[in-house]
């Protein structure tokens, strides 16, 4: 077993300069989510407010190539919370307090808001809301836009698939209908199964499922550590020491949190105003009831959560990315079957990209990092799995049917990144280099 994972290590271990010369120039995740609060949400960050319209303009395909097939794995987009409890956890404290005369003026327009909002969620715990919707349609008309080799081609056949949960599969009818709108012509196969789950959404086996028991002290260490909410009960309660002794105001504040960092997936959510004072100044919002240094804590406590749970982290042993080894054998085996210009399609959950873009090893993703700490200057979650983050291959050959190697370019969430093997031809790789790097990966993995 030793073997095992000091195997995977190695491999993984490769990544560490790329990380570092990715991140050397770049602002710090603190500074950045200063510019950018929406990016302490994590995987509840807007795909448009991060990436959308405004994505980086593509390297040209390289002299005498084209581009013949796509092959892609994305998530849903924005949804509602998960269960009540997400809801309850900040909503039943604010009660508590209200009941007993605690709350300042700001404590209640809070719990109002959220009681207001909390009505809104009946039935429609993890649905796909109108704003993941958006980002899906316009996913799919930029698709059609950058390659209308592929997607523009009288008569192309698109295979696209996805999960059993309902938020994936309208994700996948937004992509689709803008890939029909722009070619009336196209052939759109559309299929959702628990058959298709080995791949789409794969659960945890063998070592996998082992090591991810791991880790669970030092992640909720970290959260402790990182949790600050005594300016914030200063904010909410008139009587802070009775908000110590009676709540968990750790557990409020984080709860709190998620529930607001979240409004950014419903439209409206946001023009509701609270009368906050401090730092962010009045008329502020649930958000803002967050100081840009408390925003960056909560944010790295779920930075190195998601690291430790689906990354390359050595505490699990390296080989949480080996938890989608089904969907990039998956990606391979199907890219091996292509003749005619086409795509395939498969939506899912962050839960898959993740692990899947470190496997991948994009952009470094799949960083070793040892020190917690600072893992933030190799690895930010932001920047891989927003609420409708893809993965997208595009390959390349020769025009008129010319001798050459294939050509894979890709894509994490529409931006051109790098891959983990040697080429002079930048973001172009060759695909026969690629595929065997891979599959050598897992086959090291099941030894």
């Amino acid at each position: 077993m030793k073997k095992l994972i000091a195997a995977v290590l190695t491999l993984l271990l490769s990544a560490t300069a790329t990380a570092q010369t990715k991140t050397a120039d770049a602002p710090s995740a603190r500074e950045a989510i200063r510019a950018n609060r929406w990016l302490a949400g994590s995987n509840y960050l807007d795909y448009d407010r991060a990436y959308g319209e405004g994505n980086d303009a593509l390297t040209p395909t390289p002299k005498g190539y084209e581009p013949y097939y796509l092959t892609h794995y994305g998530r849903h987009g924005s949804r509602w919370l998960l269960s009540d409890w997400d809801y309850m956890s900040a909503i039943e404290p604010l009660r508590k307090a209200n009941a007993q005369g605690k709350l300042t003026q700001v404590g209640q327009e809070t719990l109002s808001q959220l009681e207001r909002f909390f009505t809104t969620t009946r039935q429609r715990l993890g649905d796909l809301t109108t704003v993941g919707e958006r980002q899906h349609h316009g996913i799919g008309r930029r698709m059609a836009q950058h390659f209308p080799e592929i997607f523009k081609k009288k008569d192309v056949h698109i295979d696209a698939r996805s999960t059993v949960v309902m938020r994936c599969v309208l994700s996948m009818v937004a992509e689709c209908e803008e890939l029909m709108a722009a070619n009336p012509t196209a052939h759109i196969h559309n299929d959702v199964s628990e058959s298709l789950q080995y791949y789409l959404n794969q659960p945890w086996q063998g070592e996998v499922r082992r090591q991810g028991g791991k880790g669970w002290d030092i992640r909720n260490e970290y959260k402790d550590r990182w949790t600050h909410p005594e300016r914030l009960c200063s904010v909410l309660f008139n009587d802070v020491q009775w908000a110590a002794d009676s709540l968990n105001t750790k557990s409020l504040m984080r709860h709190l949190f998620e529930v607001s960092i979240n409004m950014q997936s419903h439209d409206g959510a946001l023009d509701e105003r609270l009368h906050v004072s401090h730092d962010t100044g009045a008329g502020s919002n649930l958000v803002d009831l967050f100081t840009d240094d408390e925003l960056y804590d909560q944010w790295r406590i779920r930075n190195v959560d998601w690291y430790i749970g689906y990354g390359a982290s050595p505490i699990t042993g390296g080989v949480m990315p080996m938890s989608q080894k089904n969907l990039l054998r998956n990606i391979i085996e199907t890219a091996d079957t292509v003749t005619t210009v086409q795509a395939t399609l498969r939506f899912g959950h962050e839960v898959c990209v993740m692990p899947l873009a470190c496997l991948l090893d994009l952009n470094g993703a799949g960083v070793s990092v040892d020190n917690l700490d600072e893992l933030d200057t190799y690895w930010r979650n932001y920047d891989i799995f927003p609420m409708a983050c893809n993965i997208q291959l595009i390959f390349y050959r020769p025009k008129g049917g010319k001798q050459g190697d294939i050509l894979v370019k890709a894509l994490l969430n529409e931006r051109e990144c790098t891959l983990p093997v040697a080429t002079d031809n930048h973001p172009y790789y060759k695909w026969a280099d690629l595929r065997a790097y891979y599959l050598d990966r897992i086959a090291q993995f099941e030894q």
